[in-house]
């Protein structure tokens, strides 16, 4: 079992003196990877079904990982998630692309459509075509870090005679590891993820969806080039040892806990906490 951490890029890490303590304890502890949140923007004053107050400071993933991966050497940079949707492809594609050198390969691109109506409303993009476009972008930031001449013609994406260099470190870019539980969501997975993330998800559900991706993979066509799926999940408390045992009898490969983000001290201790008990 690799086991993360989630919240690398926001409340006391959003400091990036505390986030590269928090990221420089968890690479020397043995921790397989950080984990960032994504939202650009939360309503004011807080609505339903925003996750956070709209005080709450967030860094921007790729900026936030960019600077971690001056930080770290061998631990894995995650965005968890990337709100793919609410991007102009062509530029996340390079967004991403870029991160993946300037941390040697290291990158693993979590994503989904995202579920907050405010913040697609504050960004000028309909939120009832989000699930769409978040499948065509996908296909259309893999042609840019594969095609020799790649081009793109879409619902929402149309490119052609363009290159973008360099190309990500990692042959054909990073995994896209794909978050949520919808129906949408879990054939997305199937169709075009290398992995499923399950954000604060207990055992026994985290059981179901993993059920339900399996029968996904009994009926959908798949993509061979895609390789064997992977199961990773954040649950909502912090797990023992026993609770690990019992995710990984489901096929969990990877478990993401979330930091205590009040403070410097509080994160780290979650850090210190979770190597005596799982390592």
């Amino acid at each position: 079992m690799h086991i993360g951490l989630f919240g690398i890029n926001t409340g006391a890490c959003a400091n990036p003196a505390t986030a590269a303590a928090v990221a420089k304890a968890a690479e020397a502890a043995g921790f397989e990877s950080l984990w960032t949140g994504e939202h650009v923007v939360l309503p004011d004053p807080r609505q339903a079904p925003s996750p956070a107050a709209p005080e709450t400071p967030m860094l921007h993933p790729p900026a936030l990982l960019a600077f971690l991966a001056g930080q770290t050497r061998t631990i894995k940079l995650a965005t968890g998630i990337t709100l793919v949707a609410q991007r102009n492809p062509v530029v996340l594609a390079k967004e991403i692309g870029s991160l993946d050198v300037l941390c040697g390969g290291r990158l693993l691109f979590g994503i989904g459509a995202g579920y907050l109506h405010q913040e697609f409303d504050a960004l000028g993009v309909d939120f009832a075509t989000r699930g769409a476009r978040t499948d065509e972008y996908i296909d259309a930031m893999r042609e840019l870090w594969r095609a020799p001449k790649p081009a793109f013609n879409g619902r929402f994406v149309h490119f052609g005679g363009i290159n973008a260099q360099p190309r990500p470190v990692q042959a054909g870019g990073p995994p896209v590891i794909v978050g949520g539980t919808s129906p949408g969501a879990l054939k997305r997975v199937v169709q075009r993820g290398q992995g499923w993330y399950g954000f604060a998800l207990d055992v026994a559900t985290s059981g179901k969806v993993i059920g339900e991706l399996k029968r996904h993979l009994l009926d959908t066509s798949r993509d061979p080039a895609l390789g064997e799926l992977t199961f990773s999940v954040t649950p909502p408390v912090l797990p023992s040892k026993a609770m690990v045992e019992d995710y990984a009898a489901l096929g969990v490969s990877r478990l993401i806990p979330m930091l205590r983000n009040n403070s410097e001290t509080t994160a780290l201790e979650v850090v210190a906490k979770l190597a005596t008990d799982l390592f």
